[in-house]
């Protein structure tokens, strides 16, 4: 199945510009608990707390703070914010060519394939194959996403893979370690201890076959699932779902909803989107209550004047009577 292609510029060495586009390497398989209420079987959702007060607080109420000392905080404002972003280039910009035995595993974070675009396939295998005969892996920058990133671009077989790394002050120091040095003589094997540990490494060696190696864990759970699915153990759960308002015959314009919501940025679409429902409902809920108002009126007028009438009859017929009697 074709994956889509998340962010499309070009790899930058010297003067030389590969255009490419960068795909997902990875997904996620791990099983995902969802929190249900467990006397009811309702879903149980997010929300917004306040530590100290235990209340529920409002969205407009939350500011962004960084905390330099303990308990002192920095307030920075969503203007500020946008302002720090770093200028996006559109550029993977190789900084430095290092061997690839000098990068240590722990600084790897996050694969993305590279796939050539726009012709550039020729200067992509050129880049590859000189960067494997050289035992070397490129170091670069990337921006993706309004963030920067430190980045490991690999050779692997036919592809380039770009690595997203961590900063060199997100990986921890090894002082607090109580570690054996290389070097100690105290902590030399034995000659034989040397032999044996090398035979017992040389019996466990083999290829790497990813498919040789499963989750146990997920595949234990997503068993047990089966089997209580067959067994009939399962329990229903209904999302609570908002009682829609009445609109008479205007219908949300749903189209329109998500352009505004999208206008205001991924990361408040979903926000945006409720309050953009909210304004919009407004005023319809006044003009049905206009409308109705209106309907009720004519009805209410319509009611006393047959009152009206019906007591004007009886007053006639009263009168009617009496001039009778007196006749």
């Amino acid at each position: 199945m074709a994956t889509r292609t998340i962010w499309k510029g070009a790899i930058s060495f010297g003067l030389v510009h590969i255009p490419v586009g960068l795909h997902t390497a990875t997904k996620d398989s791990s099983i995902d608990f969802d929190w249900l209420d467990r006397r009811t079987m309702d879903p149980v959702g997010y929300k917004r707390i306040n530590k100290r007060t235990g209340k529920e607080i409002d969205r407009d109420d939350i500011v962004k703070g960084v905390e330099y000392e303990d308990g002192q905080y920095v307030i920075i404002s969503p203007d500020e914010i946008n302002e720090a972003y770093p200028r996006t280039t559109q550029t993977i910009e190789i900084e430095r060519f290092v061997d690839a035995a000098e990068v240590p595993f722990v600084y790897l974070e996050r694969p993305y394939y590279i796939e050539p675009i726009n012709k550039g396939h020729k200067v992509y295998a050129l880049l590859r194959d000189t960067m494997t005969q050289m035992g070397k892996i490129g170091i670069a920058k990337v921006v993706i996403q309004t963030k920067q990133h430190l980045a490991a671009l690999i050779p692997s077989g036919d592809a380039l893979v770009l690595n997203l790394m961590r900063w060199g002050d997100e990986v921890k120091s090894l002082e607090d370690l109580d570690l054996p040095s290389a070097n100690a003589k105290n902590m030399r094997p034995s000659a034989s201890e040397s032999k044996m540990a090398k035979m017992l490494i040389e019996d466990m060696s083999g290829h790497w076959d990813p498919e040789e190696f499963k989750d146990e864990f997920r595949e234990a759970i997503m068993e047990l699932v089966e089997r209580k699915v067959k067994a009939g153990k399962t329990e229903a759960v209904i999302e609570p779902q908002e009682e829609a308002p009445s609109y008479g015959g205007n219908v949300i314009d749903l189209t329109d909803l998500l352009k505004r919501s999208l206008k205001g940025g991924a990361r408040r679409g979903a926000e945006d989107a409720g309050d953009a429902q909210d304004d919009e409902d407004k005023p319809r809920r006044k003009t049905a209550a206009r409308k109705t108002a209106a309907k009720k009126a004519p009805a209410k007028k319509a009611a006393a004047r047959k009152s009206t009438a019906k007591a004007a009859a009886k007053s006639a017929s009263k009168s009617g009577g009496r001039h009778r009697k007196a006749a």
